[in-house]
């Protein structure tokens, strides 16, 4: 399987379980509603798949692999795991993938 592939099925993965707790948790809270919690900083939907696009194609999902795992990172590997979990927990709380 390719870096990219195997990148997007562990997002995809991802999203549909954490998705699901998001989904839940939203709902049950009484928060925003069906819309999710807003963007910060002027970000949209659109711009944080774009980013999140970006980091797939470095191949940054392989780190936030390893970083589950607990395996050692570079501190630049670790700063884009990081990133990148921000920005899928953004695009999930924010409900950009409904």
């Amino acid at each position: 399987m390719t870096a990219k592939v195997r990148g997007s099925a562990f997002r995809l993965a991802l999203l549909g379980a954490v998705g699901t707790a998001v989904l839940a948790g939203g709902c049950a809270s009484g928060g925003d509603g069906p819309t999710g919690r807003a963007l910060a900083g002027g970000e949209s939907c659109a711009s944080v798949k774009q980013q999140l696009n970006r980091l797939d194609a470095r191949g940054v999902p392989s780190s936030v692999q390893a970083q589950a795992a607990g395996k050692k990172l570079s501190p630049q590997q670790k700063a884009d795991a990081d990133l990148y979990n921000r920005l899928l927990n953004d695009y999930l709380g924010a409900r950009c993938h409904v």
